[in-house]
């Protein structure tokens, strides 16, 4: 009998501890992150001078990355040794603590708990090496100056000495730094007036270096805290006959208390500042030499080409220029196509390019530089040559190639394009037609070729374009000959134009006009499309391809028509930038109508909530 019982007994004992269906499932997800519960000294202790700092928390705990998300204040000349050990986190100073100072140690989001991450979010920890613990903060935002998104990772600093010199020479005077939403405070000031920095500071010397993104104050602040007084109603209800009465019984006072300045905003931008100098010479071909600079010439530079007969280039007319000079779209490379066969049959060209070339400061100066241009014969080139010589067949004809940039679905507001691969000698617009198609005849119409290359590499086809319409463009063969002899064969392109139907238009009214305003139209990634200047309150912009867009504007106050960057030196913000706080999904054969109130919506709740996320994600 107990035999039969003990086997019931264990069957179902086994019974239940096979089945994962009964039984404790767990509870709900732990979101709750950790709470520290002691430390070595005490949060806010005064009078302070050991070396270590020790907090343990009520459960185990990870430290990511406590470089760059664990900031320490005032800097340190040497970094703490920051570690995370079970449940505590140790701080160790290599340098001895500053006498009459508050230390401030920022956590961030650092610390989180071991199983499910979930951080202890904007944690600080602070002490005084003396007998009181200073107690002013500021906070603010850093966002990036152009497209007005919160930065994060940021160091934000004050500087007791207010001269330039301090923000490139000794450390901040405090330090934060910002969080994912770009917000930061920097606490456990002194009394005093300071000037107010960001820096993305990439070699956390926290110094300012020259190529690395800042911002700064327009004036000095004052931190001090704000007392404000409220008066509260205490209510209680009182019996008369059959009904209750809900009458004043007392007033209670309550003060409350605010860090200022607590609003600040910070726009961090990047110097448009590199330096000049010529990069370097290619000759890849005998007849064409390209001189690279390392950023947009500030003025055109001067180039002449010498054969070095005699090491000396007095021995050709500097008078005489044997080639076709070319400027690109970017404005740092020229390009010259040489034009006498003396000099392309010249494997070494001496040229002289006198150009701006910037000091260490970024300062321009005129310089001069002599080199040499060296066309170097591949092999295989040279194979072919020698063939060439010892071949009764004459060579092979190199036509002139030319692209057009007619399609079908042309933008009506767009030109008819012709380019070539290098400058044209002779065009016969006798050997050009342009006709119409009329129901299935096509019909001769005038246009006109205009260029405005210089080195006449580009054509314009100018002729009276109507939507709907399809158009031939022929070229005869000879119709183009460049400055080499080659001329093209017989080529068609076509093209149908669009119709105003397939456009939209916006009608947009800009509040609080002002004359230096220009608009620019944002696709989805946040990348401009066009833009367009302001010259009135009422903008009418069209032939825009139905889809989303954005709009911001900026302020063009140097009037050069782009937007422009701060200066360190000339202490000048970025020009002001505003977003549009609407998507507009604009449709075919449609106006629509848009009010930009760019003043009436604060800065940092302007830019669309897409466009952030489609940041974040890029991120």
């Amino acid at each position: 009998m107990r035999k039969a019982i003990f086997c019931t007994l264990l069957g179902l004992l086994l019974w239940g501890c096979a089945n994962r269906g009964i039984g404790p499932q767990g509870g709900p997800k732990d979101t709750t992150p950790p709470k520290p519960l002691k430390s070595t000294p005490e949060n806010g202790s005064l009078n302070f001078h050991g070396k270590t700092v020790k907090i343990r928390f009520n459960e185990y705990i990870q430290l990511e990355n406590p470089v760059e998300n664990v900031v320490i204040s005032p800097p340190q000349q040497h970094p703490a040794e920051i570690s995370g050990i079970g449940k505590s986190v140790h701080i160790k100073f290599p340098d001895p603590l500053k006498d009459s100072t508050t230390y401030t140690i920022d956590f961030g989001s650092a610390i989180k708990d071991n199983n499910e991450k979930n951080p202890l979010d904007n944690y600080s920890f602070s002490f005084s090496t003396c007998s009181y613990m200073d107690s002013l903060e500021i906070h603010g935002t850093v966002i990036d100056a152009e497209t007005l998104n919160p930065l994060q990772g940021i160091v934000t600093g004050i500087h007791a000495d207010h001269a330039d010199s301090a923000f490139e020479k000794t450390p901040f005077t405090r330090i934060g730094i910002s969080g994912s939403n770009g917000e930061f405070a920097i606490r456990n000031i002194k009394e005093g007036t300071y000037r107010l920095y960001a820096l993305q500071d990439g070699s956390r010397d926290f110094i300012y270096q020259p190529g690395e993104s800042f911002a700064m104050g327009d004036s000095l602040i004052t931190p001090h805290i704000d007392i404000e007084t409220r008066y509260d109603t205490i209510w209680r209800d009182t019996t008369a006959g059959d009904s209750t009465m809900h009458i004043p019984d007392s007033v209670i006072t309550s003060e409350y208390h605010y860090y200022e300045p607590g609003n600040l905003l910070l726009r961090l931008f990047k110097e448009d500042k590199r330096q000049h100098y010529l990069d370097r010479v290619i000759r890849k071909e005998p007849h064409r030499i390209q001189f690279i600079f390392s950023a947009p010439a500030p003025q055109v530079p001067q180039i002449r080409i010498f054969r070095p007969a005699n090491d000396s280039i007095e021995n050709d007319s500097i008078n005489t220029e044997p080639y076709i000079r070319q400027l690109n779209r970017q404005q740092d490379t020229i390009t010259c196509w040489l034009t006498d066969s003396l000099y392309i049959r010249t494997d070494s060209l001496q040229a002289e390019v006198i150009y701006l070339k910037s000091d260490s400061l970024y300062n321009l100066q005129e310089q001069t530089d002599t080199l040499l241009a060296v066309y170097r014969q591949t092999t295989a080139a040279k194979n072919a040559a020698k063939k060439q010589e010892n071949d009764t067949i004459p060579p092979k004809r190199e036509p002139l190639n030319i692209t057009c940039n007619a399609k079908q679905d042309f933008e009506i507001y767009d030109s008819l394009r012709l380019y070539t691969q290098c400058p044209l000698l002779h065009i016969n617009s006798e050997r050009l037609h342009l006709s119409v198609q009329e129901d299935t005849l096509w019909k001769d119409i005038p246009f006109q070729t205009v260029t405005e290359d210089p080195a006449q590499m580009n054509y314009l086809i100018l002729f009276n374009m109507q939507e709907k319409h399809t158009y031939r463009l022929t070229a005869d063969s000879a119709a183009m000959t460049d400055i080499y002899g080659h001329d093209n064969d017989s080529t068609t392109w076509s093209l149908t134009c669009k119709s105003t139907e397939d456009y939209s238009t916006l009608l947009l009214h800009i509040a609080d006009w002002e004359p230096n305003i220009i608009v620019q139209l944002l696709d989805e990634k946040d990348q401009p499309l066009q833009q367009y200047q302001a010259l009135t309150p009422d903008m009418k912009i069209e032939h825009l391809t139905p889809s989303i867009y954005y709009l911001r504007l900026y302020i063009d106050q140097n009037g050069d028509g782009k937007w422009t960057t701060g200066d360190w030196i000339q202490k000048r913000q970025p020009e002001p930038v505003y977003y549009f706080p609407k998507k507009m999904n604009l449709r075919a054969n449609w106006d629509f109508e848009e009010t930009f109130q760019w003043k009436s919506v604060p800065l940092l709740e302007q830019k669309p909530s897409d466009l952030k996320k489609n940041d974040a994600n890029k991120k």
